[in-house]
């Protein structure tokens, strides 16, 4: 298994397409070429073009073990190797070998994601946060907040599925769902952690959360949503560039993300 942070600028996200690159592909390409036969791997999910990862894992099978190095002894060092193949927006954090039929995409029990948005134009956050530019009178923080709260009290997120007839069920069991601000009030911060998403189900969640922080959606029709599973009647998701597939939990391994996107180190205080 594999520990890897991605920042998806330059790639039609994780899964291999054909006619484009991919996050996948390049880490196949990689591993196969130090390994010396083809390899394929497993990730733990889709994530779409435009979204980034702080915490991401996948998984192989290779035809030998790798011995990591120890103190005087060279070893077979996969990690070094990768790292110096790779390129500088896919990092390796850990190869770790694994027993038993672990499975990358099927095993996490849960998985988080975060969402920034700044509210200033600002050219160094252009590609790790969503600019929503702020009106005059500012967001409205606390409505946004209150619709948060509602996420873990509902289940059923057909309303906010992309292609909702895909799935044999839309249920989600949020266990998380919080909003952050910066110290200086120029960020915003959302989390969420489920047992499972559904496509661009954040992405639609927080373009709602938008329309009620600039008044343009009330938090009962929010709840609405969530009540009745109606679709919304507009449906644009929010822009992919703020979201960070930022922690993925299995029951066996529980490892803390290592980045924080370049965000800075705020002391993110809760709305």
């Amino acid at each position: 298994a594999h520990r890897i942070q991605c920042f998806i600028k330059r790639y039609h996200g994780w899964q291999r397409q054909p006619k484009v690159i991919s996050v996948q592909q390049v880490v196949e390409e990689a591993l196969s070429k130090m390994i010396g036969e083809t390899i394929v791997v497993i990730g733990c999910g889709r994530t779409d073009a435009g979204v980034h990862a702080s915490q991401y894992f996948l998984h192989f099978y290779a035809p030998f073990v790798f011995d990591q190095p120890v103190a005087g002894q060279a070893g077979f060092d996969a990690k070094f190797r990768l790292n110096k193949m790779l390129p500088t927006d896919i990092a390796i954090f850990d190869v770790l070998p694994m027993e038993g039929r672990v499975h990358a995409q099927y095993g996490p029990i849960s998985r988080t994601y975060d969402y920034y948005i700044h509210f200033n134009k600002d050219p160094f956050l252009q590609d790790r946060s969503s600019y929503y530019p702020s009106e005059e009178e500012g967001f409205d923080l606390l409505a946004m907040k209150e619709a948060v709260g509602l996420l873990t009290q509902y289940n059923d997120y057909r309303a906010f599925c992309k292609q909702p007839d895909l799935y044999e069920h839309t249920i989600c069991e949020v266990s998380v769902a919080n909003l952050w601000i910066s110290p200086n009030g120029e960020k915003l911060k959302f989390q969420i952690t489920a047992n499972r998403f559904l496509r661009g189900m954040i992405r639609f969640i927080v373009g709602r959360l938008v329309e009620i922080g600039k008044g343009k959606l009330t938090v009962d029709q929010f709840e609405h949503g969530l009540k009745t599973l109606e679709f919304f009647k507009y449906k644009n998701p929010a822009y992919p560039q703020g979201l960070y597939l930022s922690k993925v939990l299995y029951p066996y391994l529980d490892l803390p993300s290592r980045a924080d996107f370049g965000m800075g180190q705020e002391a993110w205080q809760e709305i």
